[in-house]
């Protein structure tokens, strides 16, 4: 089902949104050589609790997971894709990190992912992270009235391709209201024209996933939520709670 929302819900999403990009902000500016990533998790605590907000990823517990998610955000490290578990590991010089972290504020939730490197980037990973993000402003350039679903899914899938990197299969964004995970499914790859076309007043999480070996596979971490590139080459992801309105895409987890 997807759930139209009003003005005035998305008007509250967006302050939801806020939430997460604070939290992202900080989390980002707190990463540095020997930080581990459960003090990442803490620092978005703290910024959730600040607002009062909640975290929709804690105790989050899909049926193919073993564990609830134990965490408020999903830290994704080097050929980490999505889903990594906040651990004690100690982020090292040249890491390419992923965080994803959503919030919940007065019943609305936001959705929103960063890829950024730790110390010296290597060039490679900048120039995936800036495919990554290129792919995102492609896909919410596509969230208009009247386009359909395989617009965003065709603009997001053409940049990933024409760069050389991987899709992981299976794997899509999402519809966003008053749970973290609504329809429509937002595939990063697709044909345009084709799929459910977009109305004032819908709310999508567009998010590419790229891998930079260039192919599509993946596979589970020993934790059961990891999911990592089989070849062993890095991955960028980047994510932003969108809404499709009659003014154009209006971007809700910018701070």
């Amino acid at each position: 089902m997807v759930e139209i929302k009003t003005d005035t819900s998305v008007d509250a999403m967006r302050e939801a949104g806020r939430v997460v990009a604070r939290a992202l902000t900080a989390v980002r500016e707190k990463a540095a050589v020997g930080v581990t990533l459960r003090e990442l998790d803490e620092v978005a605590r703290g910024v959730l609790r600040e607002a009062g907000a909640t975290s929709p990823f804690l105790h989050y517990h899909p049926n193919w997971a073993p564990i609830p998610f134990p965490a408020v955000i999903c830290a994704s490290v080097n050929d980490a894709i999505v889903h990594g578990i906040p651990t004690d590991y100690r982020l090292r010089d040249g890491d390419l990190v992923s965080i994803d972290c959503g919030a919940k504020l007065n019943g609305w939730v936001g959705d929103s992912a960063v890829s950024f490197t730790v110390g010296r980037a290597r060039e490679q990973d900048t120039h995936l992270i800036a495919t990554a993000r290129a792919a995102l402003e492609a896909g919410m350039a596509a969230a208009v009235v009247g386009n359909r679903i395989g617009d965003i899914a065709h603009a997001v899938g053409t940049v990933c391709r024409s760069a050389g990197y991987g899709i992981p299969d299976g794997f899509a964004g999402h519809g966003v209201g008053r749970t973290m995970h609504e329809g429509p499914d937002v595939p990063n790859e697709g044909r345009p024209g084709r799929g459910m076309k977009l109305r004032h007043g819908m709310v999508l999480a567009i998010e590419p996933m790229l891998i930079a070996g260039g192919g599509d596979e993946y596979r589970h971490a020993a934790d059961g939520w990891t999911l990592a590139t089989t070849d062993g080459s890095r991955a960028a992801h980047v994510e932003h709670t969108v809404a499709v309105t009659n003014g154009g895409p209006r971007v809700l987890t910018m701070l």
